[in-house]
């Protein structure tokens, strides 16, 4: 016969089982989604109008590349022009999702699914740093993540402006290489 009350000798297992209960649920939980984008603190000029939804997040590392040439209609006088980008495309979590090329600037999907656009605006974004920038979509090639993306937008920039080194018609023809970084969100008709 037991010598130890009922409840004292069920204990043990009331444990095990809540425990068994909790991690259960613990298992089925989803972790906690990254925070919304938010368009708050850019300037109203690279704003996406209202009607659309965020639908992808990237981070693109890479490079720009400016040739000094002349400057249109002032002979004589030369400046460092862009060329294009080349970049790879990361998710938030630092995996490789695209890249971007130019020219013409195109985003293209590790699917296969490719776009070009064309600039809406830009604006600011400190010294050193290329300009923010918000352009429209034009319609995607292929099939996959960039078909129906209506807007881009260039935020969070790093590096990226036309070197220091002079240009002059000396140098003209030369390239110089320039690390950018920057934020593309790709957003859809809500």
């Amino acid at each position: 016969m037991h010598t130890q009350p009922l409840h004292t000798r069920l204990a043990p297992w009331a444990l095990a089982l809540a425990t068994a209960t909790l991690l259960t649920a613990c298992g089925a939980m989803k972790p906690a989604s990254s925070p919304m984008y938010s368009q708050d603190s850019l300037p109203d000029t690279i704003k996406v109008p209202a009607g659309h939804k965020v639908t992808m997040e990237t981070v693109g590392v890479g490079e720009i590349t400016y040739e000094c040439r002349d400057k249109a209609n002032m002979p004589g006088q030369t400046e460092w022009v862009f060329v294009g980008p080349k970049a790879v495309l990361n998710d938030r979590s630092g995996k490789q999702v695209g890249t971007y090329y130019g020219p013409p600037a195109t985003w293209e999907s590790n699917d296969g699914s490719k776009l070009t656009a064309t600039q809406l605006a830009v604006a600011p974004s400190g010294a050193g740093n290329l300009p923010y920038q918000l352009v429209k979509a034009n319609p995607a090639m292929g099939s996959g993540a960039m078909v129906g993306v209506t807007y881009i937008q260039r935020v969070a920039l790093k590096g990226g402006v036309a070197p220091a080194t002079a240009c002059t018609t000396a140098n003209k023809g030369a390239r110089e290489i320039v690390k950018y970084q920057a934020d593309y969100i790709f957003w859809k008709a809500a």
